[in-house]
């Protein structure tokens, strides 16, 4: 037994509230070192009478660990514990101080969970765990209104480029909601739509105004109107890290140096403001000169931005924000920003863009979850880029798993492409086949699956600006054998609760091979997602219970032998399946 490589500690991951009467436990040790963990807990204050040893499962494996995990209902709120490390014949009991070959005899050295106490439990919206997102870059999505045009719009489908407009607009939406929920979406997220001087609008001008190219409020109002009575959901970009080069108060420093009263909304390094060597002279995002970096710690600052994040809510009723750039400001802003969102809506749901471990930020105090780019990486580099092979997809998944607790995971944000990156079909070479198989891994996956605006009918592009090419709205230049498979999937998933918020086990990952099998379960619900990553036919066999399965994407029936389920997968083939009724 490698007790080196044995991990537990309070709170974070590794003890937390999952609601306000279950406490989840997990250790982490040497992959395939331990045999059997058990939880020994029990109420500090009746120790004798409660203790108890309780089972913990193997929860997910990564290339170097085993993550066991259990839940705990104490009776009483609280919870002293330790753990039973086995291997084999060995046995070793873990406290917060040691490990030792006897079993502690009193609770004084174990961990503990004081309480659940109803303020800490990390509580997230519960629609996200059923929203299939879809994302909108509104300059490029439809034309609506083109009295709203900049003047120098160019005629919509011309090539993008970093600086030329199309005249997409909020009216266009609504004029294609139809299409949305056709498609099956039920939430969206807009990047952003307040008045600025670029086509991504990442540059703000004025965070109380809708831009005029895109409309008003009461056309946004309208929208989210439109959108509710649909069953839509409606999120929002704050640009909250920095502003644009014509923010107001920013001009005023531009012009007035030192003698601004605004001077200390910017993090500046010297005045007068400008650029030497490429490099301002003044904080921004990146090096963008036309993008300031707003200081958060300023009361005024702050209290202006906490004012446009409750406004919106208020005033056009959102569904919450996605914070751009959201790991390059403080903690303490974020804390303040949750308190003042969820209070104006305690249902909204709060979206941190962070393209790394975010841990620090989904403690139940900052975010309800992050842009999931390591899922987005492992599906990428498993299904397009061939870097994974099946076990080591599995061991990234593993280790996502393992980083955060559990609510967080299920309201993950999980995307495959977006304004920010090639498309997915460009990545896939045009091979829609592949792009598919990778859409299924998005569809299976905790948390909530986003779809970028046009993959569902085959919009490519490269990096940006390529990736935001204007929405093809001629049905004969729509891809509608792409868009009804997106349909299907989406379908299915509302229609299994387990590919939703059920646990997820692998059953086939093989090494230096594209075969993958896992299972999702919730309950008695059991799903099994079959993936064939190769360009030749494969069998996968997994041990399933039951007489017969059905693929819940093209109705085929699999009989069950002696409990082994054999099913041959095409080129770059998936299946889901359930149990035949």
């Amino acid at each position: 037994m490698l007790l080196e490589a044995i991990y537990h500690r309070p709170k974070l991951n590794w003890a937390y509230a999952y609601d306000h009467e279950t406490i989840h436990l997990r250790l982490r040790a040497k992959k395939n070192d331990l045999t059997h963990v058990y939880a020994f807990a029990g109420d500090k204050y009746i120790w004798d009478q409660s203790k108890e040893l309780i089972p913990m499962a193997k929860a997910a494996t990564d290339e170097l660990f085993d993550y066991w995990a259990c839940a705990i209902k104490p009776s009483y709120r609280r919870l002293k514990y330790g753990f039973l490390l086995q291997s084999g014949e060995e046995q070793i009991w873990m406290t917060e101080r040691e490990f030792t070959k006897e079993r502690p005899p009193l609770p004084d050295r174990l961990f503990e969970f004081p309480y659940i106490n109803p303020a800490d439990v990390f509580t997230v919206p519960e629609w996200v765990k059923d929203a299939v997102f879809y994302q909108i870059f509104p300059e490029r999505f439809a034309k609506g209104d083109a009295s709203l045009d900049p003047k120098d719009v160019l005629p919509w489908g011309g090539e993008p480029e970093r600086f030329n407009f199309f005249g997409g607009d909020l009216q266009g939406v609504m004029d294609h909601l139809d299409h949305l929920s056709e498609l099956g979406i039920n939430a969206l997220y807009f990047t952003p739509i307040f008045e600025a001087t670029t086509n991504h609008k990442y540059d703000t001008a004025d965070y109380m105004k809708v831009d005029p190219h895109f409309g008003d409020t009461e056309t946004l109002k309208k929208l989210v109107k439109a959108c509710h009575e649909r069953g839509i959901r409606v999120l929002l970009d704050a640009v909250f890290n920095h502003s644009g080069k014509t923010f107001a108060p920013f001009v005023d420093v531009l012009e007035k140096g030192e003698q601004s009263r605004y001077k200390d909304w910017f993090v500046v390094r010297e005045f007068p403001l400008q650029v030497k060597d490429g490099v301002p002279t003044y904080d921004t995002f990146s090096f963008e000169p036309h993008m300031p970096k707003l200081n958060t710690e300023n009361p005024e600052v702050k209290e202006y931005l906490l004012n446009v994040a409750e406004y919106w809510i208020k005033e056009a009723g959102i569904d919450g924000w996605r914070l751009d750039v959201a790991n390059e400001v403080d903690h303490q802003f974020w804390r303040d920003f949750r308190k003042v969102v969820k209070k104006a809506n305690p249902d909204a749901y709060i979206l941190g863009e962070i393209w790394h471990e975010s841990s620090s930020w989904l403690q139940g105090d900052q975010f309800d979850a992050v842009m999931n780019y390591p899922f987005t990486d492992a599906v990428l580099d498993f299904v397009v880029r061939r870097t994974l092979d099946a076990e080591d997809f599995a061991h990234a998944i593993g280790k996502q798993l393992a980083r955060y607790p559990q609510q967080a995971s299920e309201v993950a944000f999980n995307l495959l492409d977006s304004h920010d990156t090639p498309r997915l079909l460009t990545l896939c070479d045009g091979n829609k086949d592949r792009m598919k198989l990778a859409a299924v891994l998005l569809f299976t996956y905790s948390g909530t699956p986003c779809i970028y605006y046009g993959d569902e009918i085959g919009i490519d592009g490269g990096q940006d600006p390529d990736c935001r090419k204007c929405m093809e709205w001629n049905p004969d230049k729509q891809d509608r054998d792409l868009f009804a498979f997106y349909q299907k999937i989406i379908a299915v998933r509302k229609e299994l609760p387990a590919l939703r918020t059920g646990s997820i086990h692998f059953l086939v990952a093989e090494a230096q091979g594209s075969k993958l099998a896992f299972e999702r379960r919730l309950g008695e619900q059991a799903v099994l997602v079959l993936v064939n990553n190769d360009s030749m036919v494969q069998t996968i066999q997994v041990n399933a219970e039951g007489d017969a399965w059905i693929n819940r994407l093209d109705g085929k029936r699999w009989p069950a032998v002696s409990g082994t389920l054999s099913v041959k997968l095409p080129a770059y083939g998936y299946a889901i399946l359930t149990e035949a009724k």
